[in-house]
């Protein structure tokens, strides 16, 4: 029992990564009905931007012999990150996928791959192929619950990555903004009619899902902090299976998706040799799939409310 609670937690904390990416693929797609490929990369161009404001934050205050405590450094180092990644994301819309509004979907999906190769080229022309380190924000300390290793860092991605999704979730319930996402999602013809502004709506959108996606990065590199240009590929695609396991367009449900799927990754690992992670965790995922072909909590008509 020991041992599947201490896999519990580690799933846990993989699937945060999965679920905060998942959610800016699914809130794109609960809208415009594409989804967002280079988000995966902006997964990566939030963790290095991450990575450069935490290290100047730790430069300063060693120059100014300033003692900040490693909440502040972290606190900072997100909301920052959250911040420019957001303008990354709006940037990307606007260039990129907005001059695309009423072509086909194919040419869509084809400029976000093309989007996600720039940024990655991108950061190998300006930083070099060499991988950065993550500065070390917080003291690792293990606790022993009844024989269950937490750390202090698997605790605060958890943690922030929950809190991060419920906030959403409020977001989306309980605000105007929210209310135009829904009803957008809802009918994106009629909405605009009734006074509902779709440009800013959508750029609101994009903006989100790459300030959750700079979270994501800013808590991978705390739990692995090596960074590199190619490092969102693999959790780009991984979360996009999320999204569409939750239901296209959920915002629970990519994020319960996501869990699942580090769960199952963790759990595969805990039973099978480490080289079978990916075939049975994504067989699993494709039975799901034959008997829920809608997802979680996907509706089977795209002009369903799927916010």
């Amino acid at each position: 029992m020991q041992y599947f609670l201490q896999n519990l937690v580690n799933g846990l904390q993989w699937g945060s990564f999965y679920a905060l990416v998942a959610i800016g693929y699914s809130m794109v797609y609960g809208i415009l009905m594409l989804f967002n490929f280079a988000h995966g990369d902006i997964f990566m161009v939030g963790a290095y931007i991450g990575f450069f404001t935490a290290t100047g934050l730790v430069a300063l205050a060693a120059v100014g012999n300033i003692i900040l405590p490693s909440w502040v450094i972290i606190t900072l180092t997100m909301l920052i990150a959250m911040f420019l990644n957001a303008f990354v994301g709006m940037a990307v819309e606007r260039i990129g996928y907005r001059p695309l509004r009423d072509a086909p979907r194919a040419s869509a999906a084809i400029t976000g791959l093309m989007i996600g190769i720039i940024l990655e080229t991108g950061n190998l022309a300006l930083l070099g192929a060499s991988r950065r380190a993550f500065p070390p924000l917080i003291k690792p300390v293990t606790y022993n619950i009844s024989g269950v290793f937490i750390t202090n860092q698997k605790i605060l991605i958890i943690v922030v990555a929950l809190s991060l999704t419920f906030m959403l979730h409020l977001f989306i319930r309980h605000t105007k903004w929210g209310m135009a996402m829904r009803a957008m999602a809802y009918d994106f013809v009629i909405t605009p009619l009734m006074g509902v502004p779709l440009n800013t709506i959508i750029a609101l959108t994009f903006a989100i899902g790459s300030a959750l996606a700079a979270a994501a990065g800013v808590l991978f590199g705390i739990a692995y902090p090596v960074l590199g240009p190619y490092m969102g590929i693999i959790i780009g695609w991984k979360a996009f299976v999320a999204a569409i396991l939750g239901g296209r367009g959920s915002i629970l449900g990519s994020a319960a998706a996501g869990f699942l799927l580090g769960f199952i990754e963790i759990f595969v690992v805990m039973i099978f040799p480490s080289t079978m992670r990916d075939f049975i965790a994504y067989s699993i995922i494709l039975l799901i799939l034959t008997f829920l072909p809608n997802g979680f909590f996907g509706e089977p008509y795209s002009a369903r409310l799927r916010l």
